[in-house]
């Protein structure tokens, strides 16, 4: 083996081998592999970890974004009329769980549930292109890669599924079955799918590790919205509203789906015992919303001032 190879600068930069033992300049590692540190000689190594849980928790949070601005928007634009919509609803998740289910047959491993990754250590792991080193200060050696293979690009790849699949389905059923009625979320993830991917590319890094507490705080500005909805913010009217109505108990259920997301995704359930029975809390919000309504309704501090 040859002495004078040297350990390859900066981070990520690695040294491809071969089988008689011979081995590349210092450069980028290719797809799925990273350097391996734990020798002078920097060489890529094939990675072999599994996600962890995290990892797919937010794989998780990634794919449920799309599907709620779907649900979100063939709500929102039809708002005078939300009748027939259920069809679309549920064709929407539909979709989402074929994307999910088509991406993860197309990664390594091919044709399996199973993924291949390559271990977060980092956040610089997610930008690579921002630790490119220049051994002489004159040249810039490139080294972007990768090294989160696969939670990167496999969110694109499930978005790219998702665009597909809506467009080959959704008009159809909108046509058929809703009176056009889904044309209008149609456009709407036209335009939304593309940021998805912009802030996947620039913020992915960021969200990875902030995604629980973006999660659990949005949750509960949107379900306190929902309640400030009504228009009677009498604490029963408030309950019967909510128990009575469909729309209105999916709202509720959902919101509490996600702040159990958010909690599981904080504590990763590191402790069961301790971890498991926070998730029964998920209902503490809208109660407390509930109960407190009539102390905060300004109508009745109006009456109090008067």
């Amino acid at each position: 083996m040859d002495m004078e190879i040297m350990k390859c600068p900066g981070i990520y930069c690695g040294r491809n081998g071969d089988t008689s033992g011979n081995f590349s300049l210092c450069g980028a590692c290719p797809r799925g592999t990273r350097r391996n540190d734990s020798n002078d000689l920097s060489v890529c190594e094939l990675c072999g970890d599994t996600p962890y849980f995290y990892d797919w928790l937010f794989l998780g949070f990634m794919a449920m974004i799309s599907l709620l601005l779907h649900w979100f928007f063939i709500d929102f634009t039809n708002s005078r009329n939300r009748t027939g919509l259920v069809i679309l609803h549920i064709s929407a998740f539909i979709e989402s769980v074929l994307a999910a289910i088509l991406t993860l047959l197309v990664s390594e491993p091919a044709g399996s549930f199973s993924l291949r990754s390559c271990k977060v250590l980092q956040l610089s792991d997610w930008y690579t292109m921002l630790y490119n080193p220049s051994p002489d200060y004159t040249t810039t050696l490139h080294c972007t890669q990768e090294a989160v293979y696969p939670l990167y690009t496999i969110v694109m790849v499930y978005y790219a599924f998702s665009l597909v699949l809506m467009m080959l389905v959704r008009p159809f059923l909108s046509s058929r079955f809703s009176n056009h009625k889904g044309t209008k979320a149609i456009y709407a993830a036209l335009y939304f799918f593309p940021t998805l991917v912009l802030v996947q590319a620039v913020f992915a890094g960021l969200l990875y590790y902030s995604f629980p507490y973006i999660l659990i705080v949005t949750s509960l500005i949107t379900l306190a919205l929902h309640l400030a909805n009504f228009e009677n913010q009498d604490p029963k009217s408030l309950l019967k509203a909510n128990v009575t109505d469909g729309r209105n108990i999916a709202i509720m259920v959902g919101h509490w789906v996600l702040h159990g997301y958010a909690i599981i995704s904080i504590t990763e359930l590191r402790d069961p015992q301790l971890h498991a029975p926070l998730i029964a809390l998920v209902p503490f919000p809208a109660l407390f919303y509930v109960l407190t309504s009539y102390y905060t309704d300004p109508d009745k501090l109006d009456q109090v001032e008067s």
